[in-house]
Protein backbone atom coordinates (compact mmCIF):
# COMPACT_ATOMS: atom_id res chain seq x y z
CA UNK A 1 0.00 0.00 0.00
CA UNK A 2 1.38 3.40 -0.96
CA UNK A 3 2.06 5.79 1.84
CA UNK A 4 0.17 9.11 1.74
CA UNK A 5 2.25 12.08 0.77
CA UNK A 6 3.33 14.13 3.81
CA UNK A 7 2.26 17.23 1.91
CA UNK A 8 -1.18 15.91 0.99
CA UNK A 9 -3.94 18.41 1.86
CA UNK A 10 -5.79 17.78 5.11
CA UNK A 11 -9.22 16.52 4.11
CA UNK A 12 -10.69 16.40 7.61
CA UNK A 13 -13.87 18.44 8.10
CA UNK A 14 -13.48 21.86 9.70
CA UNK A 15 -15.73 22.94 12.55
CA UNK A 16 -15.64 26.55 13.74
CA UNK A 17 -16.69 27.76 17.17
CA UNK A 18 -17.13 31.35 18.24
CA UNK A 19 -15.66 31.78 21.72
CA UNK A 20 -17.38 34.47 23.81
CA UNK A 21 -20.99 33.59 24.53
CA UNK A 22 -20.72 30.33 22.59
CA UNK A 23 -18.02 28.28 24.28
CA UNK A 24 -18.21 30.63 27.27
CA UNK A 25 -20.99 32.16 29.35
CA UNK A 26 -19.52 35.67 29.22
CA UNK A 27 -17.16 37.92 27.30
CA UNK A 28 -13.72 36.61 28.18
CA UNK A 29 -11.82 39.73 27.13
CA UNK A 30 -13.93 42.02 29.31
CA UNK A 31 -13.46 39.57 32.18
CA UNK A 32 -9.70 39.44 31.56
CA UNK A 33 -9.38 43.22 31.62
CA UNK A 34 -11.30 43.43 34.91
CA UNK A 35 -9.25 40.60 36.44
CA UNK A 36 -5.97 42.11 35.34
CA UNK A 37 -6.73 45.68 36.39
CA UNK A 38 -8.28 45.03 39.78
CA UNK A 39 -11.50 46.65 40.93
CA UNK A 40 -10.31 50.22 41.50
CA UNK A 41 -8.22 50.51 38.34
CA UNK A 42 -10.96 48.84 36.31
CA UNK A 43 -13.64 51.28 37.49
CA UNK A 44 -11.40 54.27 36.76
CA UNK A 45 -10.68 52.89 33.31
CA UNK A 46 -14.35 52.37 32.58
CA UNK A 47 -15.03 55.98 33.52
CA UNK A 48 -12.39 57.14 31.05
CA UNK A 49 -14.03 55.00 28.37
CA UNK A 50 -17.36 56.84 28.68
CA UNK A 51 -16.81 58.90 25.47
CA UNK A 52 -15.94 55.71 23.55
CA UNK A 53 -19.09 54.02 24.85
CA UNK A 54 -21.15 57.04 23.79
CA UNK A 55 -19.56 56.78 20.35
CA UNK A 56 -20.45 53.11 20.15
CA UNK A 57 -24.08 53.89 20.94
CA UNK A 58 -24.07 56.17 17.89
CA UNK A 59 -22.12 54.13 15.37
CA UNK A 60 -22.19 50.55 16.76
CA UNK A 61 -18.53 50.16 15.84
CA UNK A 62 -17.41 47.38 18.16
CA UNK A 63 -13.87 47.46 16.79
CA UNK A 64 -13.42 51.11 17.72
CA UNK A 65 -14.75 50.51 21.23
CA UNK A 66 -12.47 47.50 21.70
CA UNK A 67 -9.47 49.47 20.47
CA UNK A 68 -10.26 52.15 23.05
CA UNK A 69 -10.36 49.51 25.79
CA UNK A 70 -7.04 48.07 24.62
CA UNK A 71 -5.50 51.53 24.67
CA UNK A 72 -6.83 52.26 28.17
CA UNK A 73 -6.06 48.96 29.87
CA UNK A 74 -3.22 47.32 27.91
CA UNK A 75 -1.16 49.97 26.11
CA UNK A 76 2.53 49.54 26.95
CA UNK A 77 2.19 46.02 28.37
CA UNK A 78 5.07 43.75 27.29
CA UNK A 79 3.96 40.81 25.18
CA UNK A 80 5.65 38.23 27.44
CA UNK A 81 4.02 39.67 30.57
CA UNK A 82 0.61 39.76 28.90
CA UNK A 83 0.96 36.16 27.74
CA UNK A 84 1.73 35.08 31.29
CA UNK A 85 -1.25 36.98 32.62
CA UNK A 86 -3.52 35.46 29.97
CA UNK A 87 -2.37 31.98 31.00
CA UNK A 88 -2.98 32.71 34.68
CA UNK A 89 -6.44 34.10 33.88
CA UNK A 90 -7.39 31.05 31.82
CA UNK A 91 -6.32 28.69 34.59
CA UNK A 92 -8.23 30.69 37.19
CA UNK A 93 -11.43 31.18 35.20
CA UNK A 94 -11.94 28.31 32.73
CA UNK A 95 -14.09 26.29 35.11
CA UNK A 96 -16.55 29.16 35.61
CA UNK A 97 -16.51 30.43 32.02
CA UNK A 98 -16.80 27.39 29.75
CA UNK A 99 -20.24 25.98 28.94
CA UNK A 100 -20.60 22.23 29.62
CA UNK A 101 -22.90 21.59 26.65
CA UNK A 102 -20.59 23.50 24.29
CA UNK A 103 -17.65 21.48 25.58
CA UNK A 104 -19.57 18.25 24.96
CA UNK A 105 -20.15 19.25 21.33
CA UNK A 106 -16.53 20.35 21.00
CA UNK A 107 -15.34 16.96 22.24
CA UNK A 108 -17.79 15.07 20.02
CA UNK A 109 -16.44 16.75 16.92
CA UNK A 110 -12.93 15.99 18.08
CA UNK A 111 -13.79 12.33 18.54
CA UNK A 112 -15.15 12.32 14.99
CA UNK A 113 -11.82 13.58 13.67
CA UNK A 114 -12.80 17.13 12.76
CA UNK A 115 -10.40 20.05 12.79
CA UNK A 116 -11.77 22.31 15.51
CA UNK A 117 -11.14 26.02 15.08
CA UNK A 118 -11.93 28.87 17.46
CA UNK A 119 -12.88 32.04 15.55
CA UNK A 120 -13.28 35.00 17.89
CA UNK A 121 -13.41 38.75 18.02
CA UNK A 122 -11.39 38.64 21.24
CA UNK A 123 -7.62 39.03 20.96
CA UNK A 124 -5.82 35.86 19.95
CA UNK A 125 -3.31 36.44 22.73
CA UNK A 126 -5.88 36.28 25.53
CA UNK A 127 -7.82 33.34 24.09
CA UNK A 128 -4.71 31.31 23.22
CA UNK A 129 -4.38 29.55 26.62
CA UNK A 130 -8.00 28.38 26.42
CA UNK A 131 -7.48 27.20 22.83
CA UNK A 132 -4.38 25.22 23.78
CA UNK A 133 -6.11 23.54 26.72
CA UNK A 134 -9.07 22.63 24.52
CA UNK A 135 -6.81 21.14 21.85
CA UNK A 136 -7.94 23.52 19.11
CA UNK A 137 -6.26 22.90 15.77
CA UNK A 138 -6.33 26.63 15.03
CA UNK A 139 -7.19 29.94 16.65
CA UNK A 140 -8.36 32.90 14.58
CA UNK A 141 -8.96 36.15 16.43
CA UNK A 142 -8.31 39.85 16.60
CA UNK A 143 -4.56 40.53 16.56
CA UNK A 144 -3.11 43.09 18.95
CA UNK A 145 -0.52 45.47 17.54
CA UNK A 146 2.88 45.59 19.25
CA UNK A 147 5.55 48.28 18.94
CA UNK A 148 9.26 47.91 18.29
CA UNK A 149 9.84 47.09 21.98
CA UNK A 150 7.24 44.31 21.79
CA UNK A 151 4.76 46.24 23.92
CA UNK A 152 1.06 46.67 23.20
CA UNK A 153 0.67 49.65 20.90
CA UNK A 154 -3.00 50.24 21.62
CA UNK A 155 -4.51 49.06 18.34
CA UNK A 156 -4.91 46.04 16.09
CA UNK A 157 -3.13 44.42 13.20
CA UNK A 158 -5.91 44.18 10.63
CA UNK A 159 -9.61 44.32 11.45
CA UNK A 160 -11.64 43.36 14.46
CA UNK A 161 -12.38 39.66 13.80
CA UNK A 162 -16.15 39.89 13.53
CA UNK A 163 -18.79 39.46 10.84
CA UNK A 164 -17.32 39.25 7.30
CA UNK A 165 -13.81 39.39 8.77
CA UNK A 166 -14.33 35.94 10.31
CA UNK A 167 -14.97 34.46 6.87
CA UNK A 168 -12.07 36.36 5.34
CA UNK A 169 -9.71 35.02 7.97
CA UNK A 170 -11.04 31.47 7.56
CA UNK A 171 -10.38 31.71 3.83
CA UNK A 172 -6.93 33.08 4.54
CA UNK A 173 -6.21 30.09 6.77
CA UNK A 174 -7.91 27.28 4.85
CA UNK A 175 -8.28 28.48 1.27
CA UNK A 176 -10.77 30.56 -0.73
CA UNK A 177 -13.22 27.68 -1.13
CA UNK A 178 -13.34 26.71 2.54
CA UNK A 179 -16.57 25.07 3.63
CA UNK A 180 -17.30 24.30 7.27
CA UNK A 181 -18.86 21.04 8.38
CA UNK A 182 -20.40 23.02 11.24
CA UNK A 183 -20.21 26.42 12.85
CA UNK A 184 -21.48 27.68 16.19
CA UNK A 185 -22.10 31.27 17.24
CA UNK A 186 -24.39 33.49 19.27
CA UNK A 187 -24.44 37.01 17.77
CA UNK A 188 -24.97 38.81 14.48
CA UNK A 189 -21.18 38.89 14.18
CA UNK A 190 -21.24 35.13 13.57
CA UNK A 191 -23.86 35.01 10.82
CA UNK A 192 -21.43 35.19 7.89
CA UNK A 193 -19.41 32.34 9.36
CA UNK A 194 -22.52 30.25 9.91
CA UNK A 195 -23.56 30.89 6.30
CA UNK A 196 -20.60 28.86 4.99
CA UNK A 197 -21.37 25.87 7.25
CA UNK A 198 -23.42 22.75 6.61
CA UNK A 199 -24.56 22.60 10.25
CA UNK A 200 -25.44 26.03 11.64
CA UNK A 201 -25.65 26.21 15.41
CA UNK A 202 -26.94 29.62 16.46
CA UNK A 203 -27.44 30.12 20.20
CA UNK A 204 -27.69 26.38 20.73
CA UNK A 205 -25.65 26.22 23.92
CA UNK A 206 -27.42 27.26 27.11
CA UNK A 207 -25.77 25.39 30.00
CA UNK A 208 -23.82 27.16 32.70
CA UNK A 209 -20.96 25.72 34.75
Amino acid sequence: MARPSPTAPDQRPIVAFDFDGTLTVADSFTAFLAWRAGRGRHLRGLAKLAPAVAGYLRDRDRGRLKAAAVHEFLKGAPRAVLEGEALAFARASAARLLRPDALATWRRWGAEGARRVIVTASPELTVAPFARDLGAEALIGTRLAFDAQDRVGGGFVGENCRGPEKVRRLREAFGPDVRLAAAYGDTSGDREMLAIADVRGFKVFKARP
